[in-house]
């Protein structure tokens, strides 16, 4: 990682207030002047509290006490159809909470699925987590079937994007959505026939948008399965199961989490 981004980081700087602060001869490590060109070692990067003995920056002769990472939890949970995601609701159907362990009773969701879809779930216990990867333009991977073949103007809409003047068609009976843009997504058919079965990536996870695309093309969506939400993939994990996430998982999590703040700050 280059210097600028790891102050940036671990300080109230910016990376361009950090460039410009390494330019001025402001910054040093273990007291000798860095550069632009400086790296930061892995260490650092792994452990940044032990790392801060062999690897000490200075600003303006002050040194930088390295952030700790936020304590916070994150899970998978193998969404069945049949449940809504939600902590209530006035219709008496099934919610995710009355499947999940008590213990994440007061889990967030990243986004939503709606109740005749199944698959990837993210919950956390924190607020900025689900905030930032709910709103973030991470591709979302899913598997779905639709009772028609796969025709060349779902094609060129896949490839081109689409906007819908009349959105309600494959939507919930009660939205108030009428409008709904569709921006080109990355595809794979995997069968088309009279029942086709398609691989679809995108970036937003809108109302039920898959649903409401190819009902614009008079197809309906059979099953609908997410099976991946960025850097997180449902892999082999049962039905109706949950799991933490793994180290490696946690890893991209921090990552991603920091890297919305350098950013945040640059902005």
């Amino acid at each position: 990682m280059r210097l600028n981004h790891f102050i940036a980081l671990h300080s109230k700087y910016s990376r361009r207030e950090a460039d410009r602060l390494i330019i001025e001869g402001a910054v040093k490590i273990n007291h000798a002047l860095a550069t632009t060109k400086t790296l930061v070692p892995q260490i650092a990067l792994q452990n940044p509290h032990a790392a801060m003995k062999e690897f000490k920056i200075f600003i303006h002769g002050k040194m930088l006490h390295y952030a700790k990472k936020q304590n916070y939890t994150a899970v998978v949970y193998h969404k069945p159809k049949g449940e809504l995601v939600s902590k209530k609701d006035s219709y008496g159907r099934k919610l995710i909470y009355d499947s999940l362990n008590a213990r994440y009773a007061h889990f967030m969701p990243v986004g939503r699925l709606d109740f005749a879809s199944e698959g990837l779930l993210i919950l956390s216990d924190s607020k900025e987590v689900v905030s930032k990867l709910m709103h973030s333009n991470l591709p979302r991977t899913y598997i779905l079937k639709i009772d028609s073949h796969v025709t060349k103007q779902m094609i060129k809409a896949m490839e081109e994007g689409l906007t819908l003047q009349n959105a309600k068609a494959g939507g919930h009976r009660l939205s108030k959505i009428k409008t709904m843009e569709f921006m080109p997504m990355e595809y794979e058919i995997v069968k088309s026939a009279s029942i086709s079965k398609l691989k679809v990536h995108i970036s937003e996870g809108k109302n039920r948008e898959l649903r409401r695309f190819f009902a614009h093309f008079n197809a309906n969506v059979l099953d609908l399965r997410r099976v991946s939400y960025g850097f997180i993939n449902l892999n082999a994990l049962p039905v109706g199961k949950t799991r933490f996430f793994t180290k490696q998982e946690y890893d991209d999590l921090h990552k991603f989490m920091s890297e919305k703040d350098s950013n945040r700050k640059d902005s």
